[in-house]
């Protein structure tokens, strides 16, 4: 399923606002995993949110998704209405088949900050590749369309919705 492997890639990043110059669009390096290694300030500043982020991020950016829910939980225990460190963990349970967790973190996220953009984006990938409810995909893309019509969210987002529409219908 190409289509499928092309959606794949929103759910590849980070929710941070801005993206690298190295890295525009956004989406990991397809790298080896390495392991990260803990930043001293989450060790000398455990109610630190952000320290936590940090090394959430390094463990999904090493594909460490396990220790990545676990950092994002951490920060989600001292800011527990941050959409982007929702979103963030949200990816890491898809990754993980726990796809129920997933969508409660992308809708809670989208509830908290209704113009979310990632959170939308990342649910629509959710219901269009891992639960296979293309129909459900694209109310919520179009959803995030509504929205910001002239963000990149958005661009990502008819280009899906396209991918979709061109897949064969099962018989």
């Amino acid at each position: 399923m190409a289509a499928a492997l092309v959606i794949s890639l929103a759910a590849c990043q980070h929710s941070r606002q801005g993206q690298s110059a190295a890295n525009p669009t956004g989406t990991t390096q397809a790298a080896v995993p390495q392991a990260a290694p803990a930043p001293q300030s989450v060790d000398r500043a455990p109610r630190n949110a952000k320290s936590w982020v940090a090394l959430g991020n390094k463990y999904f950016d090493s594909h460490e998704r396990e220790k990545a829910v676990e950092a994002y939980g951490k920060a989600l225990e001292l800011e527990p209405d941050n959409s982007d460190v929702l979103t963030d963990q949200g990816v890491m349970y898809r990754e993980l088949g726990a796809f129920d967790k997933a969508i409660a973190n992308f809708e809670k996220a989208s509830t908290i900050d209704p113009r979310h953009l990632p959170s939308l984006l990342d649910l629509g990938v959710l219901y269009a590749k891992d639960l296979n409810d293309p129909d459900k995909a694209i109310k919520t893309w179009n959803r995030l369309i509504q929205i910001a019509p002239t963000s990149p969210q958005a661009a990502k987002a008819h280009s899906y919705i396209e991918q979709l529409k061109q897949m064969p219908k099962p018989k």
